[in-house]
């Protein structure tokens, strides 16, 4: 993209094998964000809401371990100007699954729980953005889409296993083996990141890359396609923050613990897999971006048809598919977005990738204040109905100025 990427586009193929692996393996680096995200979005909030943890404390402590992805942005470019991918993803990765047993082992003690699974959080957000600015710079732009529908299928596929068989530890396993367990899962991707070939770390010395840094994120940030694209990620328009209540919601819903674990992870893999592999053959056809903006706008309305509907467990299966199918359709997209943007052979891919996928994050954090803000005011229904009215307005509004200039200038 700048100077920092041009000057080192050699070294980087230099180190290109024929070993590289095809997206639907690549996509599995993000097993880490599938294991975590379940304990983070899924397993705790059941957990305190079991312990009968007022909703808008839940989503408080939701809402700082979401933080995470943009709070480690800053950090990201120090990691990819001294070490290589493989070397910080796999530390971060080991750190990742202490922090996510510390905080299942924490459960009882809010304050503590919330440190713990904010570190969690905060590593496996490092491990996610060297893995998507390594794999993304390995494959061609032809495959890029693929990839991150194949992200996507990891975190959600993996994410609604996990999410199933963490709160079956938790309540069935002797303390602290249901914690070990659950964390432990996350271990399994380190044999595809010894797999991977990785290039080189950039050898700079830190003043140098800083500057180099700073002027490729000026230059980007200074493209009207990038402009458009943060926009879009930063305002409501497909955060799908419902996915991350509606799991302590069960008793809303006249639906036991047990139950609310059978159909996360049932609903979350089977709804991932198949939302996430639309958005590929639909890429063929639309830009990502405008697929973003209608999934959006689709799943809002589906939102608001869940109103009328009575409160029990078929319903709350049928809100846990919809929305879970939605938000991956809308994760793949931001994907295929973002990895086409960050272009090819750059060394600080990682970077620019937690930048842009970080930014989809914001709104995803402050939706999750304002749905459990809006549950303690009004219940259930008002938490549905402010969350489709925000994210359909926005994507209305997005839409039609999309519509109107930015097709003229987005590269995406």
């Amino acid at each position: 993209m700048g100077t920092v990427a041009c000057g080192n586009a050699d070294a980087f193929m230099t180190e290109k094998t024929d070993r590289t692996l095809p997206p639907w393996l690549l996509g599995w680096g993000n097993l880490p964000l599938a294991i975590n995200g379940s304990v983070g979005i899924i397993a705790v909030p059941d957990l305190l809401a079991s312990a009968h943890v007022p909703e808008a404390q839940i989503a408080t402590v939701t809402s700082l371990y979401l933080a995470t992805a943009f709070i480690g942005i800053p950090i990201t470019p120090i990691l990819d100007w001294r070490y290589a991918r493989r070397s910080y993803a796999i530390a971060f990765t080991l750190l990742c699954t202490v922090f996510t047993c510390a905080s299942l082992l924490a459960v009882r003690n809010v304050g503590l729980l919330t440190i713990f699974l904010f570190l969690s959080g905060l590593t496996n957000v490092l491990v996610i953005n060297a893995v998507g600015g390594w794999f993304g710079n390995l494959l061609p732009t032809e495959q890029k889409d693929a990839l991150g529908a194949w992200f996507t299928i990891a975190n959600f596929g993996g994410g609604g296993v996990a999410a199933a068989f963490s709160i079956f530890a938790m309540r069935h396993l002797p303390s602290p083996w249901g914690a070990i367990a659950t964390s432990a899962l996350i271990l399994l991707v380190l044999p595809l990141y010894l797999l991977t070939p990785c290039p080189r770390a950039d050898r700079k010395l830190a003043a140098e890359s800083f500057r180099a840094f700073s002027s490729d994120v000026i230059a980007m940030f200074r493209r009207k396609e990038v402009q458009w694209i943060l926009a879009i990620f930063l305002a409501p328009a497909a955060s799908f923050a419902l996915t991350n209540t509606l799991s302590g919601f069960g008793h809303n819903f006249h639906t036991s613990d047990e139950m609310v674990g059978l159909i996360g992870g049932s609903g979350v893999t089977i709804a991932g897999i198949c939302g996430s592999l639309i958005v590929p053959q639909i890429a063929k056809r639309i830009s990502p971006v405008a697929i973003y903006l209608l999934v959006g706008l689709i799943g809002a309305s589906f939102t608001i048809s869940l109103l009328p509907q009575a409160r029990d467990a078929f319903t709350f299966g049928i809100a846990i598919l919809g929305e879970n199918l939605f938000q991956a359709a809308a994760f793949s997209a931001a994907n295929a977005i973002t990895l086409r943007t960050i272009g090819h052979d750059n060394p600080l891919a990682a970077t620019q990738y937690g930048v842009l996928l970080g930014a989809t994050q914001i709104p995803l954090t402050y939706m999750q204040v304002i749905d459990g803000n809006a549950y303690h005011l009004v219940g259930l229904t008002g938490t549905l109905l402010t969350d489709a009215s925000i994210s359909g307005l926005a994507c209305l509004v997005l839409g039609t100025l999309y519509w109107q200039f930015g097709r003229k200038v987005a590269a995406v």
